[in-house]
């Protein structure tokens, strides 16, 4: 009788601190607590999850709708996970929990954070409006100004569905932002794209300036274009190629040589990291043209020029399938006196001309459209008064 009389007393003490877990579990609950718990059944309209209360949580139906087709197939028994307290105790008993709530308040604070750091981070572009671009970090939807935006900036008469168009061309790319402002109770998340890619590139540019010298060969876009020369983003920074080194040819326009977007290979001419710049050149990559023009040719021999440029003093003329350009003096456009090369020649024209001087090391060349013989073997330049403004190389 007395050792039943303990077992009545040990299953009663049993039982009481069972009841006692069971008020500490319900007085640990309360509503905005996230939990890690560990899902113990995945039902129909339902997810029971283990989060250390008297009884297992509940996702019901209109939480599960919240999330991703992804994010319910990884729900499984077994698996842990975070989930936001809705409610303690539902009239079932049960604590009624949300996943998505939890990872929306995860990435409140992840927002939180980055602000907190003055941090980039990258996103991807969800949507746009007429203000702007849309942007989830995870559950929370952030909104990034048109002002804000790097590659946005308003063309000069450009019309309002040219515009939203560029806008929604971005929907769809990763970019990088920061938070300029978070406010949670106003669910107010505004980002910066222009900030982050202003800070992002001053931090390559750094990177490339300590690694880039003289001499290398690297890869990079043309960003932009100015009558100086060509900009080359080079993953972060921009070189300049001077219009002097984009061709060995004389060129007026970076355009008649490169545009915008256009993807090549570039030569280090030099680093200044005292004034954060770099110098590149295309034509270093490039023949020499003089150099094969006189392996192939000798005073004497007729070649097909094309008229670029008239003076008081004579035409110049590029070679055909060469980047090399001669002057035809006025004194041999004609065996006819000639008061005006415009009246035998015009920019444009394809002619047909005689090497009469040859000096490579000057980057000269004289040409004739004057009838008469070659010259003889052995010559190497038929002589005739050069322009002194007419240059070395025009």
């Amino acid at each position: 009788m007395a050792e039943q009389d303990m077992n009545q007393d040990e299953a009663g003490s049993e039982q009481l601190n069972w009841l006692e877990e069971y008020e500490k579990g319900l007085e640990n609950l309360y509503t905005g607590q996230i939990l890690t718990g560990t899902v113990m059944q995945v039902r129909p309209n339902e997810v029971l999850i283990d989060v250390g209360a008297k009884s297992e949580g509940v996702v019901d139906n209109k939480e599960l709708e919240r999330l991703t087709e992804e994010e319910y197939a990884d729900l499984r028994e077994g698996v842990e996970i975070r989930v936001y307290v809705l409610r303690p105790e539902s009239a079932e008993g049960h604590p009624v929990l949300s996943i998505a709530r939890a990872r929306m308040e995860q990435d409140w604070e992840f927002a939180e954070q980055k602000r907190a750091e003055d941090a980039i981070f990258d996103a991807k572009v969800t949507g746009a409006n007429k203000g702007g671009l849309i942007v989830h970090i995870g559950q929370v939807r952030g909104f990034v100004p048109a002002s804000q935006v790097s590659s946005l900036r308003r063309h000069s008469g450009e019309g309002d569905e040219e515009y939203q168009r560029r806008l929604n061309n971005i929907i769809g790319r990763t970019l990088k932002f920061k938070v300029l402002e978070i406010d949670r109770r106003r669910n107010r998340l505004i980002l910066s794209e222009r900030a982050a890619e202003r800070e992002w590139r001053r931090d390559q540019k750094e990177k490339l300036l300590d690694n880039l010298h003289e001499g290398v060969i690297v890869k990079g876009e043309v960003s932009s274009l100015a009558d100086f020369g060509a900009f080359v983003d080079l993953g972060g920074a921009d070189g300049l190629i001077h219009l002097s080194e984009l061709s060995w040819g004389r060129i007026q326009h970076p355009s008649e040589v490169v545009k915008v977007g256009d993807e090549l290979e570039v030569y280090v001419l030099n680093v200044d990291r005292d004034r954060k710049r770099i110098g590149l050149s295309l034509k270093r990559l490039q023949p020499e043209p003089w150099s094969q023009f006189v392996s192939t040719f000798k005073v004497g021999d007729e070649v097909e020029a094309i008229i670029t440029k008239l003076t008081n003093f004579g035409a110049f003329a590029r070679v055909k399938d060469h980047d090399v350009e001669g002057l035809i003096h006025i004194s041999e456009l004609s065996d006819a006196h000639v008061d005006k090369p415009g009246e035998v020649v015009k920019e444009g024209d394809s002619v047909q001309v005689r090497i009469i001087r040859l000096e490579p090391e000057r980057k000269r060349l004289g040409l004739s459209l004057r009838g008469g013989e070659a010259a003889s073997e052995g010559e190497t330049s038929i002589d005739f008064e050069w322009p002194e403004d007419a240059g070395a190389e025009r």
